[in-house]
């Protein structure tokens, strides 16, 4: 039997929208990793954040990766290491916070253990809304150019109330800082920034690589915009029957069941037998 590596997204697609994982999605991943593949949680989330739903579902031992900050970071879960960590030119970070600041749109960012940093104008709410849906924490700096301890892999801008003022930020950096870093929505809240040439795609990529796996034997599966790239970097790409239209548009096979209706089980049953 062909060994595969099935890559996936967790909100709206391994997930629930009770951010839980259904029991036959559960007993369809046992399986699969029982049957020597490997799965590979693929968040925009921070590692820590990952890590801690990848233990809370059993995938924490062999044949078992997360990568995290939208392909920033690769964690090899039996290894306990990192395999890869990218990150921001700080000069850049500084450019994007210095726009959303002018614009009064929250905005943050990561330090070296995976903390949120905002700066204290930011509004407090939206960060402990934030924290409280990924279990992490947050602390206020008088400056970020002075309140981080290493370059973070990304920044990320909320509104959870209105589109259009971070959908006027990323046309802001589209206009002025291409070809420095690349951004896009998780979600209709969440406006992401990260290095050049980094995603979910990417991460694909350079984790067969590291598995030394034709990219072939890849199976990535999502619902939101950003997981297009890794949709259509692996050998297959899936959309969730509840993804966003451009992800159906893009993929080379859309489930028949959601994610609240163990869509991933139906993946696992169809590409991972």
């Amino acid at each position: 039997m062909e060994k595969k590596t099935l890559f996936l997204d967790l909100d709206g697609t391994l997930l629930n929208d009770q951010k839980e994982v259904t029991p036959g999605n559960r007993a369809a991943m046992e399986q699969a990793i029982a049957r020597g593949h490997r799965i590979v949680i693929t968040s925009g989330r921070p590692l820590k954040s990952t890590l801690i739903q990848a233990k809370q579902m059993g995938l924490d031992g062999e044949g078992c990766y997360v990568i995290a900050y939208n392909g920033a970071v690769i964690y090899d879960c039996s290894q306990k290491k990192e395999l890869f960590r990218r990150t921001l030119e700080m000069d850049d970070l500084y450019a994007v916070f210095d726009e959303a600041n002018r614009r009064g749109v929250y905005i943050q960012t990561y330090d070296a253990d995976d903390t949120i940093v905002i700066e204290p104008h930011n509004e407090p709410a939206v960060a402990r809304r934030y924290c409280s849906l990924i279990n992490l924490d947050f602390r206020i700096t008088e400056n970020i150019r002075t309140g981080l301890t290493a370059p973070p892999v990304k920044a990320l801008m909320i509104d959870f109330e209105d589109h259009k003022p971070v959908e006027d930020m990323e046309k802001w950096i589209i206009e002025n800082m291409a070809g420095r870093v690349d951004c896009f929505f998780s979600s209709r809240y969440y406006l992401e920034v990260v290095p050049v040439g980094m995603n979910k795609g990417s991460a694909v990529r350079d984790m067969c690589r590291l598995l030394k796996m034709p990219v072939q034997n890849a199976v990535a599966a999502g619902d939101e915009a950003n997981d297009l790239t890794m949709i259509r970097a692996a050998g297959t790409g899936v959309a969730m029957q509840n993804a966003v239209p451009e992800v159906k548009a893009a993929a080379d096979y859309v489930t028949e069941r959601d994610n609240n209706h163990d869509g991933i089980a139906e993946v696992i049953e169809r590409f991972l037998s």
